[in-house]
C-alpha cells in the first residue's frame, strides 16, 4: 500500500472519471426483468439513495464532485 499523496497527483491529472458497474446483469435502478418472465421489478427509488449517499461521502472524504450520473446498471462520477 502507498499513501494517497503518492498515488494521485492533482498537478498531473486534476480530474478523475470513476465508473462502478453492477454485476450479473443486475439493475441498480430502473426496471429489471425478474425470473425470465414478463414481471418487472422497479428499482427507481434507489436512484435517490445512491445520489444522497454519494453527496454525503464526498463531504466526508473532502472530494469535490464535478458531475455524476446514476444510470440503470452503473454510476459515473467525475472527481
Amino acid at each position: 500500500p502507498q499513501p494517497r499523496e503518492n498515488q494521485i497527483g492533482l498537478i498531473d491529472t486534476p480530474y478523475y472519471h470513476c465508473v462502478s458497474r453492477c454485476v450479473r446483469r443486475s439493475y441498480l435502478c430502473g426496471a429489471a426483468a425478474v425470473l425470465k418472465i414478463n414481471l418487472r421489478a422497479q428499482y427507481e427509488h434507489r436512484r435517490g439513495w445512491v445520489e444522497e449517499r454519494l453527496l454525503f461521502l464526498s463531504s466526508v472524504f473532502s472530494i469535490v464532485i464535478c458531475a455524476y450520473a446514476v444510470i440503470s446498471n452503473h454510476t459515473q462520477v467525475m472527481l
